[in-house]
């Protein structure tokens, strides 16, 4: 079938099995090619085919809304609502997004780029058609490792309570993006294994009806013997117990299995929960036998042979850099753990667990959890390494308050994939931690420059006693400089001068200290000579460095790759009020008022003016006018 002809999902109805399965095979080998030249979710999306194509037929969708979880496995839902033709701009500068996204579709009716919100969400829209009087069927869709989440687990809990029409669709294919891990996760496992259970408790009443005689009498205590059926059949009957209407296991593979269970949802009354296995990376070997989690969502890749396209002898990830410093610490420090939420493998703590398999503890898809469980470390005299994207940081965000920092507790946060992040767009640009972290008592907050000063930030952090201290690191390859032998401490807040100069002063850190050093080398030419600072630490500032630039009366630039809302330009504006430098000429460059798009980050730094042209020519204009002044 030509996938690019594709304008809405209606077609699927008149569509046999066979002509199905043809149509599934299809879309893989197109996700396939597609996803091999830019990259992408692969694994879930391969998963859900069937299951994808299932719902489309069996529902009307966007009358009936269908609300994914997460929202990495709908690129099936987008070929099948007319976006195909747009998938070679996948997930690339003003392309075709890699999660729902309303302005792209009618039929995305939910956005999402973090896990565990769909339940809450279709609790919201159920609500919403039950007090105008409506009628349309709402469909979460939600996979095994999200349903871990803390406020899947909530929304579980209140949908069960209130008894409200809804299908919930578990798809569970055992991962998230590595195995999943957790009592949950097991008892599913054991779900797995029991059978099916769908309508046995309605097919033994009609069993029980139909004998002569006793029918009738039988019939009437047909409630609690379907009651103890239900126990005998499927172990805990966790989700009966929660108020759900339990269908399942089916395959999700098997559209026969998918339409029967899909029919049973619709004619009952109150929430049901469809439970799906599905095989995640399903039909392409390379990622259908995966069992790290490293074709939940790749770069190019060769298909042929599976094998990644990876610039040769590139420097390790920063992420590695990172994890494997932390790790030789814990050689020599029996106190420190790390605490990763179901992130083993983005955090590239696999080395440390094979070495440590006691010392890293992943606790899922829980980052409450996880944040909350480091603070009980630490107050054990425990040196807890909570690694955690700076994105999903944000889900932590009154425990790193209330618990963490409130009681000055000795918690290193690694700050994982911290400023733009390219192509997960939105959801996922690391830019909001500086102003939500630098406001709080205690906290310490830094980035490196580079490797070098990475590591030294890392044994900085892991020997310091004095509360919470975070390190912020980029996503991608470190810049390959030479590493120190011997670790050093860093003195907290202490800024280091990268450039002399003394026509005014760039103050950055992390990622866009290359861009200032190239911006002074650009003023040179202009007969401007500035200074260059790594303010390496966020918080606290470099409090008489700074003194001393405002006393000296040049225009000065702050750069950073966060938003300016609160961030480090807010901290030096700040600081110079407080400090009565009213007529201090600062400028600040980073990311404006407004959630900024997938692409490549080059692209995204264009677009918020974050370049070595923009910095040349603002300190251009701040010198030429205070010339004027002067």
């Amino acid at each position: 079938m030509d996938l690019l002809s594709i304008e809405d999902p209606s077609f699927l109805r008149n569509l046999s099995i066979k002509e199905l399965e043809k149509l599934s095979s299809d879309i893989r080998k197109f996700l396939v090619e597609k996803l091999s030249i830019t990259g992408g979710h692969i694994g879930p999306n391969l998963g859900v085919v069937e299951l994808t194509i299932a719902l489309h037929r069996m529902f009307d969708s966007p009358r009936d809304k269908i609300v994914w979880d997460v929202g990495h496995q709908t690129y099936v839902h987008k070929i099948l609502t007319g976006r195909a033709k747009e998938f070679d701009t996948l997930r690339q500068y003003k392309g075709l997004s890699g999660f729902p996204k309303r302005s792209e579709s009618e039929h995305d009716v939910w956005e999402t780029g973090h896990s565990s919100t769909s339940l809450s969400a279709a609790m919201g829209m159920v609500t919403a058609r039950d007090l105008r009087g409506e009628k349309y069927y709402v469909v979460p869709v939600i996979g095994d490792g999200a349903l871990t989440g803390g406020m899947a687990l909530e929304a579980l809990n209140h949908i069960g309570h209130e008894k409200k029409n809804m299908i919930v669709i578990l798809n569970d294919n055992e991962m998230s993006i590595a195995p999943n891990v957790g009592a949950l996760h097991n008892l599913l496992g054991r779900i797995r294994t029991a059978g099916k259970y769908n309508r046995a408790k309605d097919e033994i009443e009609s069993l029980f009806k139909k004998i002569p005689a006793v029918g009738n009498m039988m019939a009437s205590t047909a409630e609690r013997l379907k009651d103890s059926f239900k126990y005998f059949l499927v172990p805990g009957m966790f989700f009966e117990e929660l108020g759900f209407t339990y269908l399942g296991p089916v395959d999700g593979h098997q559209f026969d299995e998918l339409f029967e269970s899909l029919k049973y949802a619709k004619k009952t009354e109150g929430p049901v929960l469809l439970h799906v296995i599905t095989k995640k990376g399903k039909g392409y070997y390379p990622a259908e036998s995966d069992k790290t989690g490293n074709w939940h969502g790749t770069g190019p890749y060769k298909i042929e042979t599976g094998d990644f396209v990876k610039p040769v002898n590139s420097p390790p990830s920063w992420s590695k850099i990172v994890s494997e410093t932390v790790r030789k610490l814990a050689r020599e420090d029996s106190r420190i753990v790390a605490i990763t939420p179901a992130m083993t493998v983005g955090s590239k703590l696999e080395g440390f667990q094979n070495e440590f398999p006691d010392r890293v503890i992943d606790v899922g898809i829980a980052e409450q959890h996880a944040t909350t469980m480091a603070a009980g470390l630490a107050i054990e005299g425990m040196k807890p390494y909570l690694t955690i994207y700076s994105t999903f940081l944000q889900r932590a965000y009154d425990q790193i308050v209330h618990d963490i920092c409130r009681q000055n507790l000795n918690v290193f946060i690694g700050i994982d994939r911290a400023g733009l992040v390219g192509a997960d767009g939105e959801t996922h640009q690391g830019v909001f931690d500086i102003a939500f972290l630098r406001h709080l008592p205690n906290m310490v907050l830094m980035m490196p420059k580079d490797e070098n000063e990475a590591q030294h930030m890392i044994y900085t952090a892991l020997k310091y006693d004095d509360g919470p201290i975070a390190m912020r690191f980029p996503r991608g390859n470190g810049l390959g400089v030479p590493l120190d032998e011997k670790w050093q401490k860093i003195p907290i807040g202490s800024w280091e001068v990268l450039r002399e100069g003394a026509d005014g002063a760039i103050l950055t850190f992390g990622t866009t200290i290359p861009m200032a050093m190239k911006a002074a080398q650009q003023l040179e030419k202009y007969g401007i000579y500035v200074k260059v600072i790594n303010a390496r630490f966020i918080k606290p500032l470099d409090e008489q460095m700074l003194k001393n630039l405002l006393m000296q009366n040049i225009p000065i630039v702050t750069v950073e790759e966060a938003v300016l809302q609160g961030g480090f330009g807010s901290a030096v504006l700040e600081f110079a009020s407080v400090h009565k430098f009213h007529s201090a000429e600062i400028i600040r460059m980073g990311i404006p008022d407004r959630f900024i798009e997938q692409g490549d980050v080059k692209s995204l730094q264009k677009e918020v003016g974050l370049t070595v042209e923009n910095i040349t020519q603002t300190m251009i204009e701040q010198y030429q006018n205070k010339k004027k002044r002067a």
